[in-house]
């Protein structure tokens, strides 16, 4: 045996470190379940435009902003910032309210996380 063995006799049988604070997890949409609680901002972004400063300050009441998205397409929504769906304004009582059409995909779009209750 040489100073390099790497075998697990040599190095004898060592415990996984308790990094769940004893929850056992046992399957991968597990691991989220403890972010379930944490809250966050949803936010949506109906377009945005580029003005100089100039133009703000002639802003009046009645002043109409032209922005760069169309009257049809889907709005961005935002969670701290991070575009992670697309969807539709809607009414909902006397409220706005927003109905999803799309998720967009990156690697955590498909982390389910269930509520606990």
């Amino acid at each position: 045996m040489n100073d390099m063995t790497h075998d697990s006799e040599a190095l004898g049988a060592a415990e996984p470190a308790d990094v769940n604070g004893g929850v056992n997890i046992s399957q991968p949409q597990d691991h989220y379940a403890f972010l379930a609680d944490i809250k966050v901002r949803l936010s949506v972004e109906v377009g945005s435009v580029s003005m100089t400063v100039s133009d703000i300050m002639d802003l009046r009441e009645g002043s109409v902003v032209e922005l760069d998205r169309q009257v049809d397409q889907l709005i961005d929504i935002n969670v701290n910032g991070t575009l992670v769906a697309r969807g539709e304004v809607v009414p909902v009582k006397n409220k706005f309210g927003v109905r999803i059409a799309e998720i967009v995909s990156n690697g955590m779009a498909r982390a389910r996380v269930e509520r606990r209750t």
